[in-house]
Formats: structure tokens, sequence, C-alpha cells
């Protein structure tokens, strides 16, 4: 039984129920026209999405269903129809996207249409998929809540009250209110984790250089943020990811995949030993519940073998976090100073973005080179954590959905949160590594609320990774989804 919403929607039809890998298959068989496809996750945007605002910069139906005929045409005649050919995705509105506007959630761009894709989606259109529109994010994806001066905010699929989280907020919401059947999300700080938490769905952050990122203008420095799929199953999730991942020279950092992840999903984990960093000992302030759900969840996995035991690394993780917040400023911080440079355009950056320029400025290259140190301390931690587990597990978040309205939250268990992305500690860990690592549902409190766990693996073994999350969804008493 899947997880009621308060919001007053119809229920989804068959088509927009199914799995993304089952409509693939469908249409490749052409059991489902693209057209019927299509038409249906139409229909469910236009009933669901005015009460969530989930999808923007919607492309005109009538283009979109030329395209669906276009590719039922290309079927006909015998075509080729790659793993997603025909599915209909709306693209995070943090990539460039040739002839639909992208507006990184900011007034900057409110009107600004590239004229070429991001690599990732370039590699989402050449693989037949249809793209619709675009997902909410928070202006330049800053802030794990979706809201911006564009659009407007993105609700919870829950609850209408509470934040969908983010900065992949609109796409987690669009996928768990059934108005997609897979989606794109980035992740710097949590933004494909955060999200997905938020709205009992998947979402995957790859390991360090598996998706190609750019075009950039600097393609060897800024290594933290990723590009990943999310979805309702972890399949659907591996469907997206062998289309997104693998080695393009105009990302010389990126790297060749290791043969097919949906395909490699047909062997099941094999189980394993699960370190639980918890709140690290009562460094993290945790919101009460949630470590309740998550440790609740990790029973669960004795069912598929593998075993947990709670470890606290012997670490300074203040000094981590410090290091993290410094590299964030010298890449984010100092991407947006050409906008703190213009006043007219400075008056138009929210709060945060200010922030992060203004940080970046007072930075000197010792404290820039002591935060790559200290980074690469943890990474050498977590190889030698990786000898003795195969994953580290940890919540999503430290704090259930707030009110949409409240932009962060300022206080967590009684400490106040310093900066407007504290509350998100939690995340850095993974990013700081370059692990992969998923979000999977961890279950609803009381009140409601979602609230996921993260499994983080070793660098580049994103395949254990899904496999340990597929096997943990075989044990989820629900399906992911509203």
């Amino acid at each position: 039984m899947r997880p009621a919403t308060k919001h007053a929607v119809p229920p989804a039809g068959d088509i927009c129920r199914r799995s993304a890998v089952d409509l693939a298959d469908a249409i490749r068989r052409r059991q489902l026209s693209v057209r019927e496809v299509v038409t249906a996750f139409l229909d469910r945007i236009d009933a669901v999405n005015p009460l969530v605002n989930a999808i923007v910069s919607l492309r005109d139906r009538a283009d979109i269903l030329r395209d669906a005929d276009k590719a039922d045409t290309h079927l006909a005649h015998a075509g080729d129809a790659g793993s997603i050919f025909g599915l209909p995705i709306a693209i995070k509105d943090l990539a460039q996207t040739r002839g639909l506007k992208t507006s990184f959630g900011s007034p900057i761009f409110a009107d600004f249409v590239p004229q070429e894709d991001d690599f990732f989606v370039e590699r989402i259109r050449k693989a037949g998929a249809i793209i619709i529109g675009k997902t909410n994010v928070p202006e330049f994806g800053l802030g794990s809540n979706t809201y911006n001066t564009v659009f407007g905010p993105t609700l919870n699929a829950f609850d209408p009250a509470l934040t969908a989280g983010g900065s992949s907020g609109g796409a987690a919401v669009a996928l768990a209110l059934d108005m997609v059947p897979v989606a794109d999300g980035s992740d710097f700080g949590g933004s494909l984790r955060n999200p997905a938490a938020y709205n009992n769905v998947y979402g995957f952050r790859p390991s360090q250089g598996l998706v190609p990122a750019g075009p950039d203008l600097d393609v060897f420095h800024a290594q933290m943020g990723v590009e990943g799929p999310m979805g309702c199953s972890v399949r659907d999730m591996a469907l997206l990811l062998d289309e997104q991942a693998g080695y393009d020279p105009r990302a010389p950092l990126s790297h060749h995949k290791q043969g097919s992840f949906l395909q490699g999903l047909e062997t099941p984990a094999a189980g394993g030993r699960i370190a639980w960093f918890g709140d690290l000992g009562g460094h993290l302030p945790v919101e009460t519940g949630v470590l309740d759900l998550c440790e609740t969840a990790l029973g669960r996995f004795a069912d598929a073998s593998f075993q947990t035991e709670a470890l606290v690394p012997d670490f300074d993780f203040e000094a981590l976090w410090q290091a993290f917040v410094t590299l964030r400023q010298a890449s984010s911080g100092c991407a947006l100073k050409a906008h703190y440079d213009d006043s007219l355009k400075r008056s138009l950056l929210k709060p945060e973005a200010v922030w992060e320029v203004e940080h970046a400025l007072r930075l000197t290259a010792p404290q820039i080179h002591a935060a790559t140190v200290r980074r690469s301390s943890w990474h050498r931690m977590l190889l030698s954590l990786f000898e003795r587990f195969d994953l580290v597990a940890l919540p999503t978040a430290q704090v259930f959905p707030f009110d949409v309205f409240t932009h962060w939250p300022r206080e967590v268990a009684g400490r106040a949160m310093d900066s407007y992305h504290r509350w998100m500690q939690v995340s850095a860990f993974a990013t700081l590594g370059g692990c992969p690592a998923v979000n999977v549902p961890a279950g609803f409190d009381p009140k409601g609320r979602p609230m996921g766990m993260q499994l983080i693996g070793q660098p580049r073994g994103d395949m254990a990774v899904l496999r340990a999350a597929a096997a943990y969804e075989t044990t989820l008493p629900w399906q992911a989804g509203a």
C-alpha cells in the first residue's frame, strides 16, 4: 500500500503508476505508443501540478505530442529504440536545455534560453526521451528548500504545508505524485538525497566523475557537485543512470562506466557490513524521531544478510564541516561573483547567494589549500573504513520537512544553526569523499512527515550501493511514491 498524500489529487492512471523500466519496455515492444504514454503524463501534470508547482517551463502540448508522433513513426519503421526511448522527462532547471528556458531559479535568468544542452541532457535526447519541461529548483540550487521568485515554491508531495526539500525538489515531487516516470537531479550538499528523503523516493549521488558535468567554465577545480538519477525504484534510477554515465572528453575528470547498472541489478547483493554513524556520538543535532526511523530501517537490512555496527570515526568533524564550507564558497561563491559585481544583478540575488560570494571574497589561498588537505584526510579515513565495511549509513537529513515558508531551520535539537545549510551537515560526508550515496525511504513519523536514510559506498563502488539499495527496497512495507 502506497502512503497517502494530503493533496486533493485524483488517483493516477495505470500508465503513470507503472515503472519507468516497464514503460520503456512496453514502448519498445509497441504494447504502448509513445503518444499514449506522453498523453497520460501530460494529463497527470494538468491535474496535479497546479497544486504543488513541481514542473515549470512546460512546453506546449501540441509540440510535445508532435515529438511523440515522430517517435512512434520511428518505431513503426523498425527504428532503433534506446533504453529510455519515448519516456517523457522534465529536466532539473539548473541544467541547460537547448531551446527551452533555463532560469536556474533566478530572476537574472528568467528569460534565458540556452543554445546548447548540458552533457547529460544531450545524452538523454540522443537516447530518445522526450523533454517536456523543467523541474523547479531553489535559486542557483542554494538551500534545501525549493522556492524562487521566478516560479514560486514547490510544495511537499505529502503535505502542502511542508517544504519539498532541494535543490531537486521539483523532480522529487513530480516523481512522488506520478507526473514523470523518472527524473534527473544534481547534488552538492545533498540536493539529490534531501528532496528524495522528503518525498519518499530514491535519489542517487554517483561517484565523482561517473556522470560528466558541463559545459562549465571550470572543468578541473569544482568537483563536489554531481549529476545523477532519481526514481520511484532503484531499477528506474539505474535505467536513467545507464544513459547519464560514462566518459566525455569535454569533462576531463569523468570516467568510463563498467557495464549496465540496470543489468547489474540482476545480481542481488550478497550481504555485507554496514557502519552506522547515527548522529556521530552527539556531534550532529538531529530532530527527535529521525534516528529512530533510520535505525528501524537499518533493521530491515538483516533480512538481506547485512550486519550493522554503530561506529563513530575518530575525526574532527567540525573541522571537516568548515572545510566543506570553504570549498563550497570557493566554487559556488566565486561562480556567482560576476552577478554580485553587477549592482543591478546583485539586488536580485537571494541572501544565501550573497553570503556565499562575500565569504568567498575573504578567502585566502592557504585557507583553500588547508580545506583540500582536510578533505583528502577524510578520503583516506573513508578508504580505511571501507576495508572493514561495505557501506556507511547516516540519516539523509537532520530535520523532518519543515514549513515551506520557513527558508531554513534556525535551530535543530536546541542548537542554533550558523548558516543556511548547517542543518544539512550530514550530507557533506559523501560529497567530500567523492563517494556514491543513495537515499532510501526510511518511513514516516506520527505526523506523516517522510524521512530517508543515506547509504554511502566506496568511491566508484556505485553498483554495490545500488544493489544494497535494491535489497533494502524488497523489505519495505510500501512502494515509494505518493
